[in-house]
């Protein structure tokens, strides 16, 4: 049975960043690249535990997507209970690991 994903609301303002910064809008290329990231995120419906566990914490898994230097960080959390993959936060590579907290 498929997980739901449910992005977060700093997932969703990572992701309009992301948009912004890219300038999806007005670049075909741009928009392609960010629809691939948004599918990525999505995969992970039928694939919930794809991505490695982040050092930082053992409940938290990311996936990376992209190539360098444009890579992207998802972090999430699988709740096998309620069968929900919960979009925490999407980074860009080159920024550096959130402290904890």
């Amino acid at each position: 049975m498929p997980y739901r994903v449910r992005l977060t609301e700093r997932a969703l303002r990572d992701m309009e960043a992301i948009y912004e910064f890219i300038e999806a809008d007005v670049s075909e290329s741009a928009f392609a690249s960010f629809n691939n990231l948004a599918k990525a995120i999505y995969r992970l419906e039928r694939f919930p535990e794809r991505g490695a566990v982040v050092p930082e914490s053992k409940k938290l898994r990311q996936l990376f997507f992209g190539k360098k230097p444009d890579t992207y960080r998802i972090i999430y959390e699988v709740s096998g209970r309620n069968l929900v993959v919960s979009i925490l936060h999407i980074r860009h590579g080159a920024r550096s690991v959130p402290s904890p907290g």
